[in-house]
Formats: structure tokens, sequence, C-alpha cells
């Protein structure tokens, strides 16, 4: 099997040997050149045809969203993966990066761990980014093997009074989609869990907010859920929601990651269905890994709905993949579609 060609970007010669050591160790990703600014860099693409490439933001010469920018007139399909560092600058860089075609980025390790953390985020966390955007066939299997899950009752439309939304890989700019085609009188609220370190969740929910109809917040504990209105995660803590007397509030916490994710989407998912039963509507954008999974099954057993973006329009089939294949999906919808159907859901009941 052909391995995957890797150009690494970055100004700093021990990210790019640190970088090019890890990912050669592990036998399926050849880094097949590097480049100290985004100037060499462009030049490299052209010569070396990578599969992918690790694109530092902050280099001196030409910067990484200045290089991306060039990067996609000629190379609109290589998939690009942005290092950032984990400020306030380097967030808000990582989502312009994102708004311009980034598939991917990753924060870098910052306090204490130095070569030590960067090895375990590139081996943990970079590698299998990857690996799912650079997908390679997998071996024919001699016998035909066949998943089933437990056969679930269809659900019958009722009114919607939430809506849980899971993304990762190329969340950002499916939410952005997603958030500007929806009203601004939606009649429900809702919950964010996008995989993202913090100060980012802080970012995105100030992006959404200014690009769209819906205001939207990062979450804190206490806060009432609204109709018209969303919260976001924070990094590195999980989001559910909790009955306050007759009201309903939000809760975040830090307890252990699950699905090796901290937020992760099957705590809120579980709590919608427990809260809202089969008036709670779950959402699973494009991501990498099967975080969702779990608390769909949740939702759908409370008698809940499902909705899942469609393979074609997501960055890593990923998540909402494993719910279709699942079965828990009411619908599988491209990305242009979905904030239409959340309307027409959310309108059952109340029209």
């Amino acid at each position: 099997m052909a391995k995957i060609r890797v150009l690494v970007v970055d100004d700093s010669v021990v990210v790019r040997r640190v970088v090019t050591e890890v990912l050669e160790a592990l036998g399926d990703i050849e880094v097949v050149g590097a480049a100290a600014n985004g100037r060499v860099a462009l030049s490299k693409i052209s010569q070396l045809d990578p599969d992918l490439v690790i694109l530092d933001i902050e280099m001196p010469e030409m910067d990484g969203l200045t290089a991306l920018t060039h990067l996609r007139q000629d190379h609109p399909r290589t998939p690009v993966i942005m290092f950032s560092s984990q400020t306030a600058l380097g967030a808000q860089a990582t989502l312009e990066a994102l708004s311009r075609g980034a598939s991917d980025f990753f924060a870098k390790p910052s306090g204490g761990g130095g070569l030590e953390a960067s090895r375990r985020l590139i081996q943990a966390e970079l590698a299998p980014a990857i690996r799912a955007l650079c997908p390679r066939p997998a071996p024919r299997p001699e016998t035909a093997v066949v998943i089933t899950s437990p056969p679930l009752a269809p659900t019958t439309a009722c009114r919607v009074d939430v809506i849980a939304i899971a993304a990762s890989t190329g969340g950002p700019n499916a939410l952005a989609e997603l958030f500007a085609a929806l009203p601004a009188d939606l009649p429900v609220p809702i919950l964010i869990v996008q995989h993202m370190p913090p100060m980012f969740t802080q970012m995105l929910a100030e992006r959404l907010a200014k690009h769209s109809q819906i205001p939207t917040v990062e979450a804190t504990s206490g806060m009432l859920l609204e109709p018209g209105r969303a919260w976001i995660a924070p990094g590195g803590q999980h989001l559910v929601v909790a009955r306050d007397g007759t009201r309903v509030v939000t809760k975040v916490h830090q307890d252990l990651p699950e699905n090796a994710c901290r937020p992760s989407a099957d705590p809120l998912l579980r709590s919608v269905a427990d809260l809202y039963g089969r008036h709670g509507l779950a959402v699973v954008l494009t991501g990498m890994g099967r975080d969702g999974l779990r608390g769909c099954e949740a939702i759908r057993a409370a008698g809940g709905q499902v909705l899942a973006q469609d393979e074609a329009t997501s960055v890593v089939w990923g998540m909402p993949g494993f719910v279709a294949r699942a079965g828990l999906a009411n619908q599988v919808l491209p990305l242009s579609l979905l904030a239409s159907a959340l309307v027409r859901r959310a309108k059952v009941g109340r029209e």
C-alpha cells in the first residue's frame, strides 16, 4: 500500500525534525519534503505533489494564511492541516485559515512537556487526522463481514424542543454554513459540541454570532436555555443540560474524557435524551472518530430524532458515518439541506 506523502512547513528546525521523525516511524506516512516558510513551500508543492501539507501559521517572509490562499488557488483539493499557537491570536488565525479552506488544525503544546508533549500530540492526534484526510483502501477481507445493529422503531415526527449538534474535523466551516441559513425566529435552543481546545471555542462562538442571526456564546454553568440562541461547549470541558426547578440550564464539568475527547458529544446527547426524551433532536456533522454514536443511541432509544451529514459534503465521514451505518439517522443529508430540515422539524407541533 502506498504511503501518505506529507510536506511539513514550519520555520522551526526542531518542529520540522520532530514531526518528520514521529510520522516516518509509523511506517505508513512519508515526509517527502520540508520548508521553512510559505514561499518555499509553494514551490515545493508543485515539485513534490504531496498528499497533504502541514502548515505553520506564524512564519517569516510568507506566513501560513498567505501561503494557504495561494495554495488553494492551484491545489484546491490537497488537504492542509494548520499548526497554530494556543493564544488568542493563534485561535483567530486558525479560524481564518479554516474559512480559507484548511482541512483541520492542531494547537502546538504550550507550557510544560516540551518535545515529549509534541511527540505525543503528533502520534496520538496528528497522525490519525492525516490518515482520515488521506484514506487508503482497506484490504479486501477473505470473508464478508456484516455489521448489524439492533433494529429501532421509526421515530414519529413530534415537537422538537432542543437541537444538539456534534462536530469535529471540518466542523467550524460546516457550522458557519449551517448557522448562516438558520432564521432568527428558530423556536428552539441549540447546543454544540465542537472538538476544539480552550480559547478556540470562544472565538468560534463569536464568529458564528457575527455571521448568523443566532446569538451564540461559549457555555458556562447556569445559563438558561432560550429559543433561537446557541451555546458551545468550552474547550476542555463537557457540556450537558440540567433541570433547575422548572427551567433547563447548561452545566459544564471536567469529568474524564470520552472517546478521547473533552468536550465530547456523548455526555451532551445523553443528557438531552434524559431531559427531553422524544423531543430531542441530534445533528452529527463532519468529524473524525465515533464521538456521538452512543449519544445518538440514547436519543433514538428515548424516541428522539437524529440527522447526519452525508459523506459527499463531509471533510471526514467518521462521526456521521458511524451514526448512519448503525441505522440511527432518521435522515442523512448534504450540508446545504440540513438547515431547512431543522427548521421544518422545529415547526412540527407549533404551526
